[in-house]
């Protein structure tokens, strides 16, 4: 650690939680704890924001036990942020770092905060003062470029999973329609996490749609009809971000023909969360076109928020890999490097295993991954067993549930 500099360090967390983002915020903590050159370990105080008001904790004292605690409780025990830092905001936090004698700098969080972390770095280095940026993954929609996953999809994708799976068997005791919309704006990661628990081929869900593809009334309808033909019933996921063929969130489309105003977040996007409107919709028009004169026992659920912090559910697998981004972040700081991010790669082979790098953070900043192609069937209603092998690591032990009918 010849490299070592003498000075604060800073860490924050940022965006939509998860239930396991304290993972790693344990994980830089306990790295740094022992540096006698870094005197003060401060958490931020609602990410960005906390920085620019110079509200911080002091985390260098935390116990071991307390530590421990924290890092198996969901969401973010520093306060989270949906600011979007322009280059006038990242001025500010900059200003604070100078006054506060910050040489380390972790954000936690997605491209947006990868994003921030990027200009700030770019401004210390423009000014000649010695920063060590570093931004750690979160994200519950896997969507960050470079790394094969993020910290934070495995235990949302092992909720998701779970809750289809006991879905499915609820729908099979009382046959008809269901319509559960999963977290996924852009990305359909997490729908596609749905298919994970199936007990076999006869199992919902027995429709996947994810934004990656345009989605059609009407070829819904369709598909609709003809899985309860052959089922007798039918179990559909489907994404938040589903997107017509104008591109346009369908939820969206259909506040704004009623004449809704579209709430939107700090970064532009429209709000998708929160609302029971897609499943209503689409329960309404299932109603209608499929069910015809004959009455159908349609229902829709919104899984929203507690897939990203149900507590004591998390994966393992998830646990272990935030904590050890956390960590990887804090040495690769120590020992000399400027920025970067942390990402995993998967070896080549059967047996599961990951290696932790450092990759530059204009690689992940403001780009999103979607779902690949060769991860959804060629009818845009399923997904194929590629994915399942792709995730089953990640998401660790489910449920083992059986059936007679």
């Amino acid at each position: 650690m010849s490299n070592l500099i003498k000075g604060n360090a800073v860490i924050g967390q940022s965006g939509g939680p998860t239930a396991v983002i304290n993972q790693s915020l344990v994980g830089v903590i306990e790295t740094l704890k022992g540096c006698r050159s870094i005197p003060k370990i401060l958490g931020a105080n609602h990410g960005v924001r906390g920085i620019v008001e110079n509200k911080f904790f002091d985390l260098k004292d935390i116990s071991k036990t307390d530590l421990e605690c924290i890092a198996n409780t969901p969401a973010a025990a520093l306060g989270s942020s949906r600011d979007k830092p322009d280059e006038a905001y990242c001025e500010e936090i900059f200003k604070i770092f100078q006054k506060n004698d910050v040489r380390y700098f972790f954000y936690i969080g997605g491209n947006d905060s990868a994003d921030a972390a990027r200009i700030i770095n770019e401004m210390a280095e423009a000014e000649d003062y010695e920063l060590r940026t570093f931004h750690v993954p979160k994200t519950i929609d896997n969507d960050l470029r470079v790394t094969d996953h993020t910290p934070g999809y495995g235990s949302a994708a092992r909720f998701v999973a779970s809750a289809f799976a006991g879905e499915d068997r609820d729908n099979a005791s009382l046959a008809g329609i269901k319509i559960s919309i999963v977290m996924g704006r852009d990305a359909g990661w997490l729908t596609a996490s749905s298919v994970l628990g199936k007990i076999d081929d006869d199992c919902g869900p027995h429709l996947v749609y994810v934004p990656e593809v345009t989605f059609s009334i009407d070829k819904f309808c369709d598909d609709v009809k003809a899985a309860y033909d052959k089922h007798g019933r039918c179990l559909i996921a489907a994404s938040e971000g589903i997107k017509d063929s104008t591109g346009t969130p369908v939820v969206v489309g259909l506040a704004e023909r009623l004449g809704h105003t579209v709430e939107r977040d700090s970064h532009g996007n429209p709000q998708l969360s929160g609302s029971g409107a897609l499943g209503d919709f689409l329960s309404e028009i299932v109603k209608q076109r499929v069910g015809g004169k004959k009455a159908l026992r349609v229902r829709s659920d919104t899984y929203g928020y507690l897939q990203r912090s149900f507590a004591g559910y998390a994966s393992p697998v998830d646990q272990a890999e935030a904590r050890e981004c956390g960590r990887k972040a804090a040495q690769l700081a120590m020992d000399g490097s400027q920025d970067g991010t942390v990402v995993m790669k998967r070896a080549t082979g059967d047996k599961y295993k990951i290696s932790y790098h450092r990759a530059e953070l204009k690689d992940v900043a403001r780009h999103t991954r979607d779902l690949p192609a060769k991860f959804i069937n060629k009818a845009g209603n399923g997904i194929m067993a590629g994915y399942v092998k792709y995730a089953t690591p990640l998401v660790g032990d489910l449920p083992k549930l059986g059936r007679i009918f």
